[in-house]
């Protein structure tokens, strides 16, 4: 069939291929022959991957969006080796009677190892050949032959699979018109171009689940392999879910599986390694960087070695040196690429394996390039934490900030939390690499700046390790204070956990490195911390002796505050010697230093204290109204760990004066706090407390 188009001129034609009426100028376009009409219908779909497993949303996804007759695409996005390909040939394949007219396959080679991106032309030019347009009578022009591809797919069932693109401007001359095909894209890019301009749905690929991971691998290495249930879970672990990875693993059944994870624990990335490109997880993952910049692999590189599971925008920011725009737009750059993922935090964050090879590419930036990046980050969160522990807590030790330089997010207390909140897993990792690498000063004022935030947040176990880290740091300290410092914190960290015998340990070389340097403030902080230790073991008149000794260094030193401290803790424990008068008289004196220097966490405190102590004299309504005033504080304050202890001691008036419902909810709360906490000893007590004013069948907290 030929058919022969007149000069551009004309306004009304008839289109033979469609038998439709044309109206409107016509285009030259040279005379088109288009082959035998008995010429199959195009088939070119690769067969389904043998070994796919899961997906299930992701493939009902998919039918939502393409089982319409009107055109519509998804792209399929993710890194590489997450099964983008293989997703799209397993829908594709399923759903291909569906399309009756045709089905056309490409690989756009946008992530090659060998060749450089297909150009549309050339693919048009394959497409065109399948739907019966000869070669040689095809249209040299892009535009013009894209018009005919679209032209001929019109009002068709034809199902388009564009594997592997490289960008925009590779996909949007191979889309169909407006009726009847559907088309599915992979990319390791976004193409968003796609997305937003063309109306494209994104469809963002994740690893697999953990069952879907196992069926991966027992699909290659068959099911014997379930007998060892640890060993199938430490490769998936290893393998971060990452069906490449699973697939190289299953693929190859060389050794038993426990050979397998000592492997992977030994060399890593290398274990994933092939002289084969395309079954090489390294080479795989290489290819992304084929098309970033040289700054943008720069930065890929350096965020393998920032410290924690993922970063912030101001933590990239330091790590890489830029401004804050320019880190931005970098950052958006590798999120486009599948390199890096955004969380729904708003961090960014790689694959564990991605990050693997990122290590590889950073090994080799030069040494002082990496640690010059580590500095700024430890300067960074050392600054910074302090600033928001000073807001925190700020009648804590008066001890110069760790730079003189301002934090870059200004901090109100609830900025406060919310920062340490989101960076703490990278501050705990901060100051491991700190410590590995030869940074004392970092180690311990990352100690000091999360204590305010573990204390109140109930982190027992990282506030032990992190001060244990801090021990060590300050022996290579110039300061003479800080070994002392951190030995007392270390000392109440031991002691929260119930390691009284470490906790006095520390202590005591507390007080002896204040002794010997005359440090008597240090003197007197130790006394105070001994104090607190001796009342968790309930040994009273130790614990006041601690605290009479820390007043009396107190005085010496004119510090209001700190005899405000020593005064309610002498109060405290009067009152749990039965001296009332005293204990009374001596929190009184605590409260009015407290409210005079506008400490509300000493306040809380003290309230706490006199609640105690009328609940015990009889006074129960004084109790409750002392114990919520504490309440109150300590809620605004976020100290989570006091607000159970306020709460518990609350139940004791409420239940004397028969106000039972009151007190069975602030037992239950406490409980579930100290539960929270890992709080065992103060849980069985609370509980018990719950089985004395609960019915029968009713006391056991959820």
């Amino acid at each position: 069939m030929e058919v022969h188009s007149q000069p551009c001129c004309a306004h009304m034609t008839t289109n033979v291929l469609a038998s439709t009426v044309v109206h409107g100028p016509v285009i030259q376009a040279g005379t088109i022959v288009v082959g035998n009409a008995t010429r199959p219908v195009p088939r070119q779909l690769p067969a389904s991957p043998r070994r796919f497993v899961g997906r299930q949303r992701e493939m009902a996804e998919l039918d939502r969006h393409l089982a319409g007759s009107a055109t519509s695409a998804v792209v399929i996005t993710g890194t590489g080796g997450i099964g983008k390909t293989s997703l799209a040939l397993a829908w594709a394949n399923r759903n291909s009677p569906g399309f009756p007219q045709g089905h056309l396959f490409v690989d756009l080679l946008g992530f090659s190892p060998t060749e450089r991106p297909a150009r549309p032309l050339d693919v048009l030019g394959g497409f065109l050949d399948a739907l019966g347009v000869d070669r040689a009578r095809q249209p040299d022009e892009l535009e013009l032959r894209a018009a005919l591809y679209r032209s001929l797919v019109a009002d068709k069932r034809v199902l388009v699979v564009l594997d592997n693109a490289a960008g925009t401007e590779q996909v949007v001359p191979l889309l169909p018109g407006e009726r009847g095909c559907a088309v599915v894209i992979t990319s390791r890019n976004h193409l968003r171009g796609v997305v937003v301009r063309h109306g494209a749905v994104p469809l963002r690929l994740g690893t697999l689940a953990g069952a879907d991971s196992r069926d991966l691998l027992v699909a290659g290495l068959g099911g014997d392999v379930t007998a060892d249930t640890e060993a199938v879970s430490e490769v998936i672990r290893l393998c971060g879910g990452l069906p490449l990875a699973l697939s190289l693993i299953s693929s190859e059944p060389r050794a038993p599986l426990a050979d397998i994870v000592a492997e992977l624990r030994a060399v890593g990335l290398d274990a994933l390694d092939s002289p084969e490109p395309t079954a090489s997880l390294p080479a795989v993952l290489s290819w992304s960087l084929r098309h970033l910049t040289a700054g943008q692999r720069r930065v890929f590189a350096l965020m393998a070695i920032a410290p924690g599971p993922n970063a912030g925008l101001h933590t990239v920011e330091h790590l890489v040196g830029l401004p804050l725009q320019d880190t931005y737009r970098t950052l958006g750059a590798l999120v486009e690429s599948s390199l890096v993922h955004r969380t729904p935090e708003g961090r960014y964050a790689m694959h564990d394996l991605v990050r693997a090879y990122a290590k590889t590419v950073a090994d080799d930036t030069p040494v002082e390039v990496r640690e010059s990046a580590l500095c700024r980050v430890f300067a960074y969160f050392t600054r910074t934490a302090h600033s928001a522990d000073h807001v925190l807590n700020p009648h804590r030790d008066p001890i110069p900030p760790p730079s003189t330089s301002p934090p870059e997010v200004p901090f109100g207390t609830a900025a406060a939390w919310a920062w340490l909140s989101a960076e703490h897993a990278c501050l705990l990792a901060a100051q491991r690499v700190a410590g590995d690498q030869g940074h004392p000063h970092t180690v311990w004022w990352l100690a000091w700046g999360v204590d305010t935030f573990h204390f109140r947040r109930g982190y027992r176990d990282d506030r032990v390790a992190v001060w244990e880290s801090a021990v060590e740091a300050a022996r290579h300290l110039p300061e003479q204070d800080r070994l002392a410092i951190a030995h007392r914190y270390c000392g109440l960290a031991h002691a929260e956990v119930g390691r009284h015998e470490m906790a006095f340990d520390h202590l005591r070389h507390a007080l002896d490195r204040a002794h010997h340097g005359g440090d008597q403030t240090q003197r007197a902080r130790a006394h105070q911390a001994f104090a607190w230790v001796w009342g968790l073991l309930d040994a009273d008149r130790l614990a006041l002796w601690h605290a009479c000794r820390a007043l009396d260094l107190f005085h010496v030193l004119d510090n209001s505050m700190w005899q405000a401290a020593a005064l309610n803790t002498m109060g405290w424990h009067a009152a749990r010697l039965g001296d009332f008068d005293s204990a009374r008289e001596h929190c009184r004196a605590a409260l009015a230093l407290f409210r005079a220097r506008d400490n509300p966490n000493g306040e809380a405190a003290t309230l706490d204290s006199l609640g105690y102590i009328e609940h015990h004299c009889g006074n129960h309504a004084s109790a409750v109204d002392h114990y919520r005033q504490s309440l109150e504080l300590r809620s605004i304050a976020g100290n989570a760990y006091r607000i159970a202890n306020t709460l518990d001691g609350l139940g004791h008036p409420y239940a004397a004066l028969g106000q039972v419902e009151q007190a069975r909810a602030v037992w239950r709360e406490a409980l579930a706090l100290y539960r929270e906490q890992g709080r065992s000893a103060d849980s069985v007590r609370v509980q018990d407390n719950l089985d004395r004013v609960d019915p029968p069948g009713l006391s056991q907290a959820p």
